[in-house]
């Protein structure tokens, strides 16, 4: 897949924007379409996921979408794109928003970019 810089980040946000969907985040065949086999995550929580205990947690959660913001995606080798963006959702506080910070490493192969790794970190 030849896309150009402009493609490349936006068709990443567009999948990223996907695992954000409560609809497809519950899809354990869509979401398994999206990870490598060997996926990893650093949840905001300071707790590592594997694909298989993501998928589980995904589909039975109850979840309410942030909002994504300052995306940007950087192609670091061929094949290889460092995505970053933070999300934000109301707090319980009146007023105040919880932030955090999330960075992602996707790969393409056969001409399909797939997650292989993930993080989430509270931001200040």
């Amino acid at each position: 897949m030849n896309l150009t810089d402009t493609e490349l980040a936006m068709h990443l946000c567009s999948l990223e924007e996907s695992l954000l969907d409560p609809t497809v985040r519950r899809d354990s065949a869509r979401v398994a379409a999206l990870l490598t086999e060997n996926f990893q995550e650093f949840g905001a929580s300071g707790r590592v996921w594997s694909r298989n205990q993501i998928l589980d947690l995904l589909a039975t959660e109850e979840y309410r979408p942030p909002s994504m913001e300052d995306f940007d995606c950087r192609q670091i080798a061929k094949g290889v794109a460092l995505v970053t963006y933070r999300t934000v959702r109301p707090s319980p506080a009146p007023g105040e928003r919880a932030a955090t910070l999330r960075t992602s490493l996707w790969t393409e192969q056969s001409g399909v970019w797939r997650m292989r790794f993930h993080q989430g970190t509270p931001a200040a």
